[in-house]
């Protein structure tokens, strides 16, 4: 039997597995508002999305000149917690396409473990991805450093430069880079350039898509830029 190609495929959770991002970000720009920071929710993908929490309140404290006030991300959770309760659900065709993959997979993500059991339990997905998590909080430094995902990696016992990330954000991408993996930029949300732009091999914008491209690149084994 011919040995696959890929041995893990990691994904991000926030935008790739559950549509939270603009859930997450609109709460995100109301409470900014009352701070005297008005973002539209293109400008707040452009500054926040893929950042953790601690460095979202660090870029924060910077546009401020202050940090922000004590309770700041308590109500920030307290109303995402009630958003995605009620509005969250997993990005089109994931499950579809999480039925027909072959390979390994799990979920790396820059949120904290408890926000990324919550995430995953809303969009009905926690039942694939548990024993396959890894947060920020296990690891010393978030993306766009490549630490969470050679945790991944390890873990799996899969090698990094045979190793899949599929992220959509240029963070994420930096990350999988850095960690020596191919990335792929789901560009559904994001801007496929800068996805690109980050050093994605190549970018999509349809989940159903995905299984043909990891098909791909099982056959060709990448040498070369797939657009």
């Amino acid at each position: 039997m011919r040995m696959s190609f890929i041995e893990l495929i990691i994904f991000d959770c926030d935008g790739v597995l559950a549509d939270s991002e603009r859930i997450t970000n609109t709460v995100f720009a109301e409470l900014l508002r009352g701070q005297g920071l008005n973002f539209t929710l293109e400008e707040m993908f452009e500054h926040f999305v893929g950042n953790s929490a601690s460095q979202c309140l660090e870029k924060i404290h910077g546009m401020l000149g202050r940090p922000v006030p004590d309770d700041f991300m308590e109500r920030y959770r307290a109303r995402c917690k009630v958003a995605l309760e009620r509005d969250l659900k997993a990005v089109a065709g994931v499950e579809e396409m999480l039925r027909k993959i072959t390979q390994p997979f799990c979920v790396a993500s820059n949120s904290d473990t408890q926000k990324l059991r919550t995430i995953l339990g809303y969009s009905n997905l926690l039942p694939i991805f548990e024993d396959r998590m890894f947060s920020v909080d296990q690891v010393e430094r978030g993306k766009p450093e490549p630490d969470i995902f050679l945790f991944a990696a390890n873990h799996f016992r899969a090698n990094p430069a045979r190793t899949l990330v599929i992220e959509d954000t240029p963070i994420g991408v930096r990350a999988g880079v850095a960690a020596g993996m191919i990335v792929l930029g789901y560009a559904e949300l994001m801007n496929s350039e800068r996805l690109l732009a980050a050093g994605a091999f190549t970018t999509f914008s349809n989940m159903t898509e995905l299984p043909d491209m990891i098909a791909a690149f099982e056959i060709q084994r990448p040498t070369s830029n797939l657009n």
